[in-house]
């Protein structure tokens, strides 16, 4: 019997359930895509039982690939749909071929419905029990463009919900009001912590979801935000210290808050300073809840240096 034929045994044998999962030996990692890119590719390793769990958004009728290389040939994934993970009934396993598995440790289907899907990868209980460890590299892609309304949403999911949202930054810094629901859109203002925003619906894009919101100054604004950093709200236009038009960053700001969030993948940025000089704006960007600094540079047709971390945290 051949490896891959053993293989497909084995995963029949124990079908969705072939590991015994231990609460304290999963991770979770959100996996979020570059501004204006549809994919990513992750390198991880797991240990002996440990399982790691990637969580992603997409929509219903969105077409998601998924293809593991690991060097353990024990380890495999499980796709959940939204609502569910492990212990629950899996979409798909990676270790049994069929309609959305075409090979081993490969997933290529059209999605059932909108929402975040969990990517569970693990090793076989014969690898895990050994504590071998398994070096791997994982390749997600989401393809096909979202409708006009959301469709097969979840009831906790991205129609519907609250009228209101509040911004609820860690750090309490702000947020990024864009003019698309991409991390690489221009920014329109900013959205202090604590504010209050009417909810006008959210979408999934690049593995994230982003909603259209509206201010309740009179007269206000619209533009898209970072869904990770929305909760209910309510209301009452004078929570929060409502931004003005002075906190809007100037084209070179913009230019490198774009970049920043690009090479790093984490919508949350803010201009800390700006320096102009005849050789180009140095802005220096804070990345994530505490705010790392990052270096750009920006010039005057538009154009940005690679941004810079100025610290070893790596992109937050």
């Amino acid at each position: 019997m051949n490896g891959r034929v053993l293989a497909v045994a084995i995963a029949m044998t124990f079908g969705t359930s072939a590991v015994l999962w231990a609460q304290d030996e999963m991770r979770t990692e959100e996996v979020r895509f570059a501004a204006g890119t549809n994919g990513t590719t992750i390198s991880d390793r797991i240990t002996g039982y440990e399982t790691v769990l990637y969580t992603l958004g997409a929509e219903a009728g969105q077409r998601m690939q998924v293809r593991l290389e690991p060097s353990n040939l024990a380890t495999y994934f499980n796709v959940y749909a939204p609502g569910k993970g492990p212990g629950d009934e899996a979409l798909a396993n990676a270790g049994m071929m069929g309609e959305m598995v075409p090979d081993l440790n490969r997933f290529d289907g059209v999605l059932p419905g909108s929402g975040e899907y969990t990517i569970s990868v693990y090793m076989m209980r014969s690898a895990a029990r050994r504590a071998e460890v398994s070096d791997y590299e994982l390749s997600i892609s989401i393809d096909g463009a979202t409708g006009d309304t959301v469709q097969n949403d979840y009831a906790d999911g991205l129609q519907g919900g609250p009228d209101f949202l509040r911004v609820a930054t860690s750090g309490g810094g702000v947020l990024n009001l864009r003019a698309a629901p991409s991390g690489g859109a221009v920014v329109v203002t900013t959205l202090a912590n604590g504010q209050n925003v009417r909810n006008l619906g959210c979408r999934m894009e690049e593995a994230r979801r982003w909603c259209r919101v509206a201010t309740l100054a009179d007269p206000g604004g619209e533009g898209w935000a970072a869904g990770d950093y929305l909760v209910e709200g309510s209301n009452d236009p004078a929570a929060g210290t409502t931004a003005t038009s002075a906190d809007t960053p100037d084209a070179a700001g913009q230019a490198c808050l774009r970049a920043v969030t690009e090479e790093t993948g984490n919508a949350e940025v803010v201009v800390l300073s700006s320096s102009f000089s005849e050789a180009g704006t140095e802005v220096i960007v804070g990345v994530g809840s505490g705010q790392a600094p990052w270096q750009c540079i920006a010039y005057r047709d538009g154009s940005t240096t690679r941004p810079m971390s100025l610290t070893d945290e790596g992109a937050l």
